[in-house]
């Protein structure tokens, strides 16, 4: 059977870090087996779920580079949840119910005083058919509930947390279908899963009671059981979870100048001991994804780390790869120059008005101010060439006798405005020779 994983977010917000590590292990999980990776969204709440959501989602994972080979939308399937509905009611697998907030948290109450599982106590079952038709025609709605066969033990091999066991006399029976008749979370997502051929699910830790139940609904559907695996959910790096975490987004990420490898090369390898490698696209990653390798820890996400895989992810970035987003004139000799000392790519706009100037004239002593005059008439006596650095400044170590920073740093700080920056012997052919001439003469002036 091929392996079919889903994402399945509600477009009633932007995808935030931890959604991101969710649809990425799931491309992950089903490129390492040749399989498929498909987009559920999950928009059965009409009231909060907005389309600029959905198109945000899409462009989201198209940044990322992750392209779903499918998509779903769970509004355009209320028929399907419907036939399914109508199955499982015949089926004796769902049942109604009229007992308001208000009671069940009474009863709540009752049972943790009697040091008792707070558990639904099936009451409606014991309801005649004439009293229910009764709160009908009063226009009394019921909501819905799932049955749970409470004879038989839920268990599943988890591929991260390992063997998983449920007593389903310790559950309450979930509400599925509210009054007003619109769904809830847990049974249209099975509904879902079992037309999409899903046949694994890869979500967060919090999920694992959601499991739970939905195991008895693939079954009580006639339908195999997906494997299932639960992620140790991202904490922050005060090692809690944080409510940053729910507010870092792509376009959080895409602000800041950090590359789209970046963010998947970390998170692909967060919450295992797998080291992160900044030079692996998604099918390198892909290729060495295994589940065994997580653990249940939390997983950290640290965004100083990620500033530091995204530096090392630039200085590797080719020109071809970059030069949509460079100044207007900046070619690949200047790219592959200042490309060093870049933590993102925006950077380098900076390091090009160092080349085309002007730049900020430095305060210098008599003494360098002389040499620098001297190293002028140097360099303008030299032939203009790639090797014109070393030239000059080997020439000015036999003239003066200096060396070190006293050698090279005056000689930066005149040409850049700055005593840092990438290699002189880059930077200064792409400076040119007048301008590097005048800008050597002005602490003379």
């Amino acid at each position: 059977m091929t392996v079919t994983t889903r994402f399945a977010p509600s477009p009633t917000g932007h995808l935030h870090v931890g959604n991101i590590r969710t649809a990425l292990h799931n491309c992950l999980l089903a490129k390492q087996a040749g399989g498929r990776f498909l987009l559920r969204i999950d928009d059965t709440d009409a009231a909060r779920s907005r389309e600029e959501y959905v198109e945000g989602i899409r462009a989201d994972l198209a940044w990322l580079g992750i392209h779903p080979e499918g998509e779903e939308r769970q509004s355009a399937r209320f028929d399907i949840y419907e036939r399914a509905f109508e199955r499982l009611r015949a089926a004796g697998r769902i049942y109604p119910c009229w007992e308001t907030p208000q009671e069940l948290e009474l009863r709540r109450k009752v049972l943790l005083g009697r040091g008792l599982p707070p558990i639904y106590d099936r009451a409606a079952l014991g309801l005649s058919e004439e009293e229910k038709a009764a709160k009908i025609a009063a226009g009394d709605m019921p909501h819905w509930r799932f049955l749970l066969d409470r004879e038989s033990a839920i268990a599943w091999l988890d591929g991260v947390r390992g063997p998983q066991h449920f007593d389903p006399a310790q559950m309450s029976d979930p509400v599925i279908r509210r009054a007003d008749g619109s769904w809830l979370y847990m049974l249209p997502s099975v509904i879902d899963d079992i037309a999409m051929g899903v046949t694994d699910i890869l979500r967060g830790e919090d999920h694992v009671s959601n499991t739970a139940t939905q195991v008895q609904m693939f079954t009580a559907l006639d339908a195999p059981v997906p494997r299932f695996a639960h992620e140790a959910l991202l904490v922050g790096t005060e090692g809690k979870l944080s409510k940053r975490l729910g507010s870092l987004g792509a376009a959080h990420f895409r602000q800041a100048g950090i590359e789209p490898q970046a963010l998947t090369a970390l998170l692909a390898r967060l919450g295992t001991s797998d080291p992160v490698d900044p030079a692996l696209g998604l099918e390198q990653l892909a290729a060495t994804f295994d589940l065994s390798h997580f653990g249940r820890a939390p997983a950290r996400f640290d965004e100083a780390e990620l500033q530091r895989v995204n530096a090392a992810v630039v200085h590797a970035l080719p020109f071809t790869a970059v030069a949509d987003r460079l100044p207007e004139g900046m070619d690949a000799a200047a790219w592959e120059a200042v490309r060093p000392n870049l933590a993102h790519v925006h950077e380098a706009a900076d390091w090009w008005r160092v080349v085309t100037g002007p730049v900020a004239t430095c305060a210098f002593p008599e003494e360098d101010r002389a040499y620098l005059a001297r190293a002028a008439q140097v360099l303008s006596a030299l032939d203009w060439s790639e090797g014109v650095w070393k030239t000059l400044t080997e020439a000015l170590k036999a003239e003066t006798g200096r060396k070190g920073k006293t050698l090279f740093l005056p000689l930066r700080a005149a040409l850049t405005g700055m005593d840092h920056g990438p290699d002189m012997a880059a930077l200064l052919p792409l400076i040119g020779r007048d301008a590097a001439l005048a800008r050597l003469r002005i602490p003379a002036d």
